[in-house]
């Protein structure tokens, strides 16, 4: 088997047709999902939107293989997405990812005050 990268997926949505049951919730959990509470990273994912409940986010650790690409962990976040907002009865339009594959990513570093 091959060696498994760690991919950062981030899906994209727009609510659509919340029925009013779901509009309240929503508003009831929005406090759990603005800012930066709901910008982590999570095999299950996290959930960000705020008041106005027009745009989402989802957030997403994915483990794959990286002969797979980038587009087996978006196909597969935007999977799990699309359960989690099916189970809970949040519609919505189309979900695009981005992603990045936290193996290849490069860190720039500062150069130290010694290296000046």
């Amino acid at each position: 088997m091959a060696e498994q990268h760690t991919y950062r997926v981030i899906v994209r949505g727009t609510f659509d047709g919340l029925t009013e049951a779901s509009r309240e919730r929503l508003l009831a959990e929005v406090a759990e999902h603005e800012g930066i509470a709901g910008m982590r990273f999570r095999p299950e994912g996290s959930l960000a939107y705020d008041r106005t409940l027009k745009h989402f986010s989802m957030r997403y650790v994915v483990a794959s293989d990286p002969a797979d690409g980038d587009e087996m962990a978006g196909a597969l976040a935007e999977e799990r997405a699309e359960t989690y907002l099916r189970e809970r009865g949040y519609g919505h339009g189309e979900l695009r990812s981005t992603v990045t594959d936290m193996d290849t990513m490069k860190i720039n570093r500062k150069a130290g005050r010694s290296a000046r």
